[in-house]
């Protein structure tokens, strides 16, 4: 299966607590530094870090340069190759009109939760729209997960990953592997 048209956000705004309030989420540099090694493992074209908080979007942008154009590309180049996939963007929608804009043709933008969503698709449905020529675009949120108001904008939502029990706490980092296995492998 090939993810030549696939892309993938990790959200920080809007996402929900344990409340389930939405708020907006720190960014943690190691949930950047997995997803990005399992998007260059699986082929992802590009993988986009959204956070409408500054201060937050410069420290992606000093890690993304540290691994890209400082010393740190140069002690680990296949950190480097992860690294150069990410691009910070302040809103989910400032995302995909990149993603637009690039590739001349509308995003298909797809949740995904650990919880059950109405009308979810199965891996194997979201695999076959891959097969067209459509941008895609996977949503994961931070703390705990997605806002409901930014699920409800997206064009699909995808099942949860469940294990064979009923607990599902997955760190966002695990779940978006796991989503990329399946989608390639699967």
């Amino acid at each position: 299966m090939s993810t030549n048209n696939l892309y993938v956000a990790l959200i920080h705004f809007p996402v929900m607590n344990r409340k389930e309030m939405p708020i907006g989420s720190a960014l943690t540099t190691i949930d950047m530094h997995d997803i990005a090694r399992a998007s260059r493992t699986f082929g992802v074209k590009g993988f986009y870090v959204v956070t409408p908080f500054a201060d937050q979007a410069n420290l992606a942008e000093q890690v993304i340069a540290h691994w890209t154009k400082g010393v740190g590309g140069e002690l680990n180049p296949s950190r480097k190759e992860a690294l150069e996939l990410i691009r910070v963007a302040a809103t989910f929608k400032e995302a995909v009109q990149r993603i637009e804009k690039k590739e001349n043709k509308a995003v298909v933008t797809v949740a995904t939760s650990a919880k059950p969503l109405a009308g979810a698709i199965t891996i194997t449905t979201l695999k076959q729209k891959l097969m067209s020529n459509a941008p895609h675009i996977l949503a994961f949120g931070t703390a705990w997960g997605l806002a409901d108001e930014l699920v409800d904008t997206c064009d699909l939502k995808l099942e949860p990953i469940t294990g064979p029990g009923d607990y599902n706490h997955l760190s966002v980092r695990s779940a978006a592997s796991i989503y990329l296995d399946r989608i390639t492998n699967g």
